[in-house]
């Protein structure tokens, strides 16, 4: 269930063709307000800071690399200039070109922002 549009509240529920919100007593139709409140996707690294596009990140954990040629990205290799994307292969969300492997998709899980 999406949060109240009017005051945030987790605990809204349906009521016919409805939403409600026994907090405050807001009524809204799904995918109307409730769809603007919605907060966009947000990506975080092993640690929980936020990724953006353009960001710096280090690989926090050895990585075995598959296909053509294979290989493994050790761990503190820097990667400068990630792209965060929501159409990767399962749930790879950052798109990077790694130094001495080219164009890959990493998992947020295994990077941390470089501050």
């Amino acid at each position: 269930m999406p949060p109240c549009p009017e005051c945030a509240s987790e605990y809204a529920y349906e009521s016919g063709a409805l939403l409600m919100c026994p907090m405050c007593g807001h009524e809204w139709a799904p995918g109307t307000e409730g769809a603007a409140a919605e907060p966009e996707h947000v990506v975080k690294d092993a640690v929980g800071n936020v990724l953006s596009d353009g960001d710096t990140v280090t690989i926090v954990k050895d990585l075995k690399v598959k296909g053509g040629g294979g290989g493994v990205v050790k761990v503190g290799t820097k990667i400068r200039g990630i792209r965060l994307i929501s159409d990767g292969v399962g749930d790879h969300d950052i798109d990077a070109k790694v130094p001495g492997f080219g164009q890959m998709q990493l998992k947020s899980s295994v990077v941390k922002k470089v501050i």
